[in-house]
This record gives structure tokens, sequence and C-alpha cells, in this order.
């Protein structure tokens, strides 16, 4: 039976426009572009080191509409992280108030567990940037 405890995750981000994906990717959120497709493939898959992982942006046979962040970004201080990308021009969403628990600060919703705030990148996908509260 095969193991997958010592396989390497890489997180897939369908993108439209490779050009205009590398540049935020790479600009915005300081990625590393690691290979780009050659040929027929230059405008379908580029790999990027982003956050100490492998992402690969790939270009789908058709669109695809997601609602829920598929890919988040944990870091130790959210408040700096938001300001940081704010900085190179990233718009945040305006941050939700769901049960009585939560806390607005600017795009953060805070929550007893943690806070998190949501921006797109030029493809559409919803990301998130995301502090662990820690345990007491």
């Amino acid at each position: 039976m095969p193991t997958f405890s010592r396989a390497r995750l890489i997180t897939l981000i369908p993108i439209r426009n490779m050009n205009r994906a590398l540049k935020f990717y790479t600009q915005k959120l300081g990625g590393k572009v690691l290979y780009r497709g050659r040929g027929p493939m230059k405008d379908y898959w580029a790999s990027l080191n982003l956050g100490g992982v492998q992402v690969w942006l790939v270009a789908p046979g058709r669109v695809e509409r997601r609602k829920l962040a598929y890919h988040t970004f944990l870091v130790s201080n959210i408040r700096s992280a938001v300001k940081g990308l704010q900085a190179k021009g990233v718009r945040f969403e305006k941050g939700e108030k769901t049960p009585t628990s939560t806390k607005l600060e600017g795009p953060i919703t805070w929550e007893p567990f943690g806070g998190g705030a949501f921006f797109k990148d030029p493809e559409g996908n919803l990301l998130m940037v995301w502090q662990n509260i820690p345990a007491m």
C-alpha cells in the first residue's frame, strides 16, 4: 500500500493569464519562479516557490469559479502582513461579522481562534491571510 508520509504537497492555482498571474505572485506576494513552461506550454504552466512551498500556476481547459479560499497564507502577524500587501496595491475585501464573537478590524475578521483577511488575485482566485491565536 502506498504511503504519503514522505510525499510533498504542491498547490495548484487555476489562472487565465500567465503573465498577469506571474506578475502578481512574484511582485505582490514575493514568489520566485522555479520553472515556466516552454513552447506551447508557456502560457499554461509555471512553478513558483511561494512561502517555502511549491505552487503551480495552471491554465485549466475551462474557467473555474470558487467561492472559498483554497489558498491560505499562515502568518505570525496578520496586521503587518495586510499592511505590507496593501502597500503593494493588494485590495482586501471588507471583513464580515458573522457570529457575535467576531470583531472587525478593517479587512481583518477576528474570531476567538484567529484572524483572517481575504483578497483576490488578478485571476479571481480567493486568497486568505490567517493568523492563529495561541491556545491559553
